[in-house]
């Protein structure tokens, strides 16, 4: 085991530091790392938080941040920032709202760029996710950028994905239409305290009623129809906070904790591992294979193709035998 790891593993959080730019610049000493540390890995609590541009992710994130300290719990924070276009490192925008965070040696903040990733969520959160967890973070909070529908990614990352929404920011069933309302666990009205977020409250109840509805309307009749989901299975709550104030984080944090309870109780904790395992292990798979490939046999592939001389099918064969 390297040095670095040891002292990670020891609780140096300068170490630790160094460890993650390691892991960020995917380096051999990050590789080994990353195995030797496996086998630490699987006890924390990976929370993800996404949500539109504006809709107060960082100033949350504070706030949960400081309840899981008060519940004698050491947290990790990854906030994923936007790339600079010119320096390609992370903005640091988290960095200063976190402020009132430093001092705390319980919590640990680290920002990422999320260089240009589609989902988000730079290639090597899961790897940073790996080593927090394995130097023994209780709970690891993952703020995105929040770019959008592909904000989705986050789901296969995280235990507990929190949506979170703001009133005022147009129209309501906008993020449903867009589909990122399907990977929350847990729905979040922040700025409740504004006169719109009841509306916004009683928005999101409806969808979810509409997903849980066992009736429906047929010329004027109501006719029971089969449930669309298990009552057994996770109902996802709707909560509202103010996160300037900290009103309703306590009773998010307590959410957070019922949703990873119930994953653990209802068997879904090893299934839902598992499909973290795959994705990755399919991610790495795609990183191996284009680190692998030799630019100019591809190259004359892809001209191929372009010149209709070989189906893109028969180029994967082709590849395949490169490889």
């Amino acid at each position: 085991m390297h040095s670095l790891t040891e002292k990670a593993l020891a609780g140096s959080p300068r170490a630790l530091g160094r460890l993650i730019t390691q892991v960020e610049n995917d380096t051999a000493i990050a590789r080994q790392a990353l195995t030797d540390l496996h086998p630490h890995t699987g006890n924390a609590q990976i929370v993800g938080i996404t949500g539109a541009p504006g809709s107060g992710k960082s100033t949350m994130v504070n706030e949960l941040a400081k309840e899981f300290r008060r519940r004698n719990k050491t947290v990790a924070i990854v906030a994923v920032d936007p790339s600079s276009p010119f320096s390609g490192g992370a903005v640091l925008g988290d960095r200063i709202r976190m402020q009132d965070l430093v001092g705390d040696k319980g919590i640990f903040v680290r920002s990422m760029a999320s260089r240009g990733n589609l989902g988000g969520l730079a290639i090597a959160t899961t790897n940073v996710t790996s080593v927090l967890d394995a130097v023994g973070y209780d709970i690891v909070l993952i703020e995105t950028v929040g770019a959008g529908q592909s904000e989705v990614d986050i789901a296969s990352t995280a235990h507990t994905t929190l949506v979170i929404e703001a009133p005022g920011m147009g129209d309501d069933v906008q993020s449903i239409k867009a589909g990122i309302l399907e990977i929350g666990d847990i729905l979040v009205v922040n700025k409740a305290d504004k006169p719109e977020a009841r509306r916004t409250i009683k928005a999101l109840q409806a969808m979810l009623e509409l997903g849980h509805s066992t009736k429906t309307f047929h010329h004027g009749k109501v006719i029971e129809t089969e449930a669309v989901v298990d009552y057994n299975e996770w109902m996802t709550p709707v909560v509202p906070v103010t996160s300037l104030t900290g009103e309703g984080i306590p009773e998010l944090v307590t959410q957070v904790e019922t949703h990873y309870a119930w994953l653990k109780e209802s068997g879904n904790f090893d299934a839902h591992q598992r499909m973290q395992f795959e994705k990755q292990i399919k991610k790495l798979l795609q990183a191996a294979v284009w680190e692998k490939l030799n630019g100019d046999q591809f190259e004359a592939l892809l001209e191929q193709v372009s010149e209709r001389q070989l189906s893109p099918h028969a180029a994967i064969e082709a590849l395949l035998k490169l490889l």
